[in-house]
């Protein structure tokens, strides 16, 4: 252990982290370029096989960036990609970035460190950063953007230069210590432990602008909103925002134990997948069926269709999620879990004057807004289980092969649960277990 890391865990303060020396190299989850072949010809991508955790060599920082300290991160449907090397190797985007040139340049390694959020203490500044010193604790926006272009300073996400971080970039957060630009980072929520502070900006920063922002779905008091894979880590989130918002939310999940864990968020209305049938790809023809299905469920508990669908898991179920909403209704996409090519009834949706909204991850004002909401206590992380860094293979398969609840979180520098509150009376007013209301048991291993 470095003694930049001891001073780190014994909380030491700014002072003390300055004179630390920054280690040459730190421990991080890692894809090696040299396996981005091993999956050819297998059915069975499993994501222990090419996922990595050792020693890789520490970045040069630039002067727009901060290294940060990593106590805790999370798993992300992303890294499950960037795992199995699908839609395509991620290197290719490293290599692509690497061609611009400067500090760009390091990005184009034969490792890439992944991992899409993290919580932890910034131990060095770049010349160019004024907001941020050391010392502070701090949660990182997954989306890297591009501050010397103009459609930036609009829509951040819109940006050509915008990135995900972990996954288009190098030096994500799954490991010690991350690099990241300034402009990533918010205030860590006080009353919330490294692992629960961990676990939020990605999926329910990209939830608020899907449901909230007006670059989404813009729902409003009364809404019904439709939510695929509510127990999941985007859907645990909507479910939340849907309900402060003063919607109706209506989850769509994959068994009782999970219908139970969604109610508990405050979803008004759970539908098993099992009622209407789902499974697999539906046909064209059975897409209308299960719809028809899906919407006298939906009219007989809130009484009307709904004015929003939220779907991430794509071809299974876009073309319902198309026929089921209300005429007017939006369909909002941040994904396609099950499959990138959608197919539906075109007649839906143009003769019942609907909308379908990409989205895709937030600026940072939406993550601010967001965060924000947190820091008050109105919205809840949705961590169910923690794994050690060692075990981030075994986390990551965990979600490839949908057997989580919420959020999986890793602990990465943090040596256990608990740390990092600094307001315990925040956290004693809104409760442990409704903090927790997710939460499982830790566990290192399936």
């Amino acid at each position: 252990m470095s003694s930049l890391t001891e001073a780190v865990l014994a909380g030491a303060g700014p002072d003390e982290l300055r004179g630390e020396e920054v280690p040459d190299e730190y421990l991080a989850a890692h894809l090696r370029k040299e396996d981005v072949d091993i999956f050819a010809g297998v059915e069975d991508k499993d994501v222990r096989k090419s996922l990595h955790v050792g020693m890789v060599p520490m970045p040069e920082l630039a002067p727009d960036e901060v290294l940060v300290a990593v106590m805790a991160s999370s798993v992300n449907y992303n890294s499950v990609w960037s795992a199995m090397f699908e839609p395509l190797p991620t290197f290719g985007f490293l290599e692509r970035f690497a061609r611009e040139g400067g500090y760009a340049a390091r990005h184009d390694r034969p490792q890439h460190v992944i991992g899409s959020d993290a919580s932890g203490v910034i131990v060095r500044v770049g010349s160019g950063t004024r907001r941020w010193q050391v010392g502070d604790h701090v949660v990182v926006s997954p989306i890297q953007a591009d501050d010397q272009e103009p459609m930036t300073h609009s829509d951040g996400v819109l940006g050509t230069g915008q990135r995900a971080w972990g996954f288009e970039t190098n030096f994500g957060g799954l490991a010690h210590y991350t690099v990241v630009r300034a402009s990533q980072l918010l205030p860590k929520p006080a009353h919330l432990t490294w692992e629960e502070a961990a676990v939020n900006l990605l999926t329910a920063g990209t939830a608020y602008r899907m449901l909230i922002s007006d670059r989404g779905a813009r729902i409003k008091l009364g809404d019904i909103v439709l939510i695929w894979g509510a127990a999941g880590g985007l859907g645990a989130y909507a479910v939340q925002l849907v309900k402060n918002a003063g919607g109706i939310p209506v989850g769509v999940v994959g068994s009782e134990e999970k219908g139970e864990l969604v109610r508990a968020l405050g979803c008004d209305v759970v539908v098993n997948r099992e009622e209407i049938g789902l499974g697999g790809d539906p046909t064209p023809e059975e897409t209308i069926t299960l719809g028809k299905r899906l919407g006298r469920i939906i009219r007989k508990e809130t009484g009307e269709d709904p004015h929003v669908v939220f779907d991430f898991v794509g071809r299974a179920t876009f073309g319902i999620s198309v026929f089921v909403v209300r005429r007017g209704g939006t369909v909002v996409t941040c994904g396609s879990s099950t499959g990138y090519q959608h197919q539906y009834d075109n007649r839906y949706l143009w003769m019942n004057l609907k909308r379908i909204v990409g989205s895709h991850a937030a600026n940072l004002q939406e993550m601010a807004e967001c965060n924000r909401l947190f820091g008050l206590g109105k919205l809840l992380p949705a961590l169910s289980e923690t794994y050690a860094l060692d075990d981030a293979g075994t986390a990551i398969r965990l979600v490839q092969r949908n057997q989580h609840v919420g959020k999986v979180g890793v602990l990465c520098l943090a040596p256990h649960e608990g740390l990092g509150v600094t307001d315990p009376e925040l956290r004693a007013s809104i409760g442990e277990k409704r903090i927790g209301v997710l939460r499982k048991p830790a566990r290192t291993a399936l």
